[in-house]
């Protein structure tokens, strides 16, 4: 693993308001993160630390945020809470500092509705506290089945093996799972080999396109030209013209999901 700065800070909240679909409040007991992929989309975090380390190049643990968790309230008593929306809750990090599983310690006796998303089997760590609360989602992201290019895409992650294995293990919990299959990476993701693969280990489906706002497509294009010049053209035809290829895929996803009696959603990102 390259160098990553770590810090340890003390955060001044720990549970924000969400502007998700889905979501009342998120927590991100991280600043930054350890997975470095190289599409992440939230690279604009950076401007609200005193980092000068690329995104993906340092993290901060906040140290303080299970302290921060209120004792009693009912605010959050069957609102969704969903962890977490600009870092990986099981991160290399949590292996050391264990937030997200003091956190969710916290969080048990104030039973909101949980939903966590991450690339890490580290989740199964904590499925005795999962199965605490009444309403508890985990999410694994599969971005590719091929390890060979997770590792150039999302090097510091759970191997695809693991993560399937993981999915085996929650569903043998009784925990209620899906897949979050993105970003769909143009001619890297085979979407339907993920969805055949783990159809008979979760419960539903997210769809997700690649997303190049911000400075995100800048890395995508330094990693096509260095790895993949071959696709470079193909990606920008892809985001620079009216090409209509994520509309295509859409419908594509839309009628092979019907077909199998999936149950899942799409959120896709249209350059218009």
């Amino acid at each position: 693993m390259s160098v990553i700065k770590i810090r340890e800070i003390e955060a001044k909240s720990i549970i924000s308001s969400s502007n998700l679909p889905g979501a009342d409040y998120v927590i991100n007991p991280y600043t930054g993160c350890m997975n470095s992929c190289l599409y992440c989309y939230a690279r604009f975090m950076k401007r609200f630390t005193e980092h000068t380390e690329p995104w993906g190049k340092f993290i901060d643990a906040k140290i303080n945020g299970p302290d921060l968790i209120p004792g009693k309230t009912s605010k959050y008593q069957d609102k969704k809470i969903f962890m977490s929306s600009v870092t990986d809750p099981y991160n290399p990090l949590e292996v050391k500092y264990k937030l997200t599983r003091r956190i969710l310690e916290k969080l048990i006796p104030l039973q909101p509705e949980l939903e966590i998303l991450t690339k890490s089997n580290l989740v199964l760590r904590d499925v005795e506290l999962l199965l605490q609360f009444k309403s508890c989602q985990v999410g694994i992201t599969i971005t590719t089945t091929d390890d060979t290019l997770r590792k150039e895409i999302e090097p510091y992650t759970s191997s695809i093996q693991k993560r399937i294995e993981a999915l085996v293990k929650l569903k043998e919990s009784g925990i209620e799972t899906y897949v979050f299959i993105g970003p769909i990476l143009p001619f890297f993701t085979d979407w339907k080999e993920i969805v055949l693969e783990t159809k008979k280990l979760t419960d539903s489906y997210i769809f997700e396109n690649l997303n190049i706002a911000g400075a995100v497509w800048g890395c995508i294009r330094k990693w096509l030209s260095g790895k993949h010049q071959d696709l470079l053209q193909e990606y920008e035809r892809i985001y620079f013209t009216k090409s209509g290829y994520w509309d295509n895929v859409e419908k594509d996803i839309e009628k092979f999901c019907r077909g199998q009696k999936l149950d899942f959603e799409i959120y896709f990102h249209h350059r218009k």
